[in-house]
């Protein structure tokens, strides 16, 4: 009985170390998460935390948000037709969902920056996956709500690409494996694999490093994390508008993934946020 009793102390810790809240929002009672560090200052950073295609992984940057005292928030998406819950990012099989993640999000940051006083200015949004997808669109339709945003594992539709003509910078960092065989490295033109035609992914970030207008391009290579040891390419576009940046993590190898077996991934994602603080 005392194990049990530890167990589901533990439990609850983390359950109140992110508690859960709802907001209404286009007459649906959506759901979020929310961790704020014990040291957090007034006026703090906050991150938004978008999961993958029906994967909500609700602590995922806590620790990194206690090192660094930022805010961070985890939002669910809604259940599409097939009861996934995920981001409404123009998938072929969601053409009858008729949420508005884009506008639900814009909420979010809004209604979080009145309750809790965070920042005006330092939000960011990082997401894996669909999630990931979500930070492109979130990119191109609110580029004033997000300093910088980060796609993990994630893609540029391209009817996106082809119908973005916003010309107001985000920075974008993009962290991706080049043996990714749900979000292809190489892009899916002919939708081979059901989520909608998209593009290379090094596309994706040349043509953000290009809407930024960066005009400096840098490559490293460094070694990733022992056991695995992974090749990681570094691709960094600087000196764009308002000092905005792009950055491409090219995982050698890498599969679907977060990547912490290789690199600190929340640590590598602040270190991008925290160049746009203001």
């Amino acid at each position: 009985t005392v194990l049990m009793l530890f167990v589901a102390a533990v439990g609850s810790v983390r359950a109140d170390n992110t508690p859960e809240y709802t907001l209404q929002c286009e007459g649906i009672e959506r759901v979020y998460r929310l961790h704020i560090p014990e040291n957090m200052p007034e006026n703090g950073p906050l991150v938004i935390v978008l999961h993958g295609y029906g994967n909500p992984t609700p602590d995922i940057l806590n620790e990194t948000a206690d090192r660094h005292r930022f805010a961070v928030c985890y939002p669910q998406g809604e259940k599409d037709g097939t009861g996934k819950t995920g981001w409404n990012v123009g998938y072929p099989f969601q053409h009858d969902m008729t949420i508005d993640d884009v506008e639900f999000l814009t909420q979010l940051v809004r209604h979080l920056q009145q309750k809790h006083g965070f920042s005006k200015q330092n939000v960011f949004c990082v997401g894996m996956s669909n999630g990931g997808e979500m930070c492109y669109q979130l990119a191109a339709r609110e580029p004033d709500l997000f300093a910088a945003v980060a796609p993990v594992s994630g893609l540029m539709m391209e009817w996106l690409y082809k119908s973005d003509n916003s010309t107001h910078p985000v920075s974008l960092f993009e962290i991706h494996g080049t043996d990714d065989k749900i979000s292809v490295w190489e892009g899916d033109p002919d939708n081979k694999g059901g989520w909608g035609e998209y593009i290379p992914v090094p596309l994706a970030a040349h043509f953000c490093a290009a809407k930024n207008r960066c005009t400096l391009m840098q490559t490293d290579t460094v070694i990733g994390k022992a056991p695995n040891n992974r090749t990681i390419v570094k691709h960094r576009f600087s000196g764009g508008t308002n000092d905005s940046e792009v950055w491409l993590y090219e995982m050698i190898g890498g599969g679907h993934s977060w990547f912490w077996d290789d690199l600190d991934t929340g640590d590598e994602l602040w270190k991008f946020f925290s160049r746009f603080l203001k």
